[in-house]
């Protein structure tokens, strides 16, 4: 495999991954901290998956197969796979913070609660 990626299909590379991170930090869900973290996952996710599907997949193609075709970015192939790849970090992270969510069994109180109160952990 032959990388020919300059230094301007990167800062575009770079650039497209920023921007499906902001994306995926809008689309995400409530919280700060969970917003932060979909941001940074997807910018590195879009960042390396871009690269492959550049470089890996596509990197056979010339400027005439692939247009249009940035310092050695195909970068239509590479906006694909980036709404893909910020589509899959979404919806794990969104159904991550629901499993998370769920309530409790027994009401939402746990066997060591309800010792600390006098209630024997097998009954109600």
């Amino acid at each position: 495999m032959q990388w020919d990626l300059g230094l301007q299909g990167l800062a575009v590379l770079a650039l497209i991954s920023v921007g499906f991170g902001v994306l995926a930090g809008l689309l995400v869900g409530a919280g700060w901290a969970r917003r932060l973290w979909a941001v940074a996952i997807t910018t590195v996710a879009c960042f390396g998956v871009g690269m492959l599907t550049s470089e890996g997949v596509f990197g056979w193609a010339t400027e005439e197969d692939l247009q249009p075709n940035v310092d050695g970015l195909s970068r239509d192939e590479v906006l694909l796979s980036s709404l893909l790849t910020t589509a899959a970090v979404v919806l794990v992270m969104r159904y991550v913070a629901r499993r998370t969510q769920e309530p409790t069994p027994h009401g939402g109180r746990h066997a060591d609660d309800r010792r600390r109160r006098g209630h024997p952990v097998g009954h109600a």
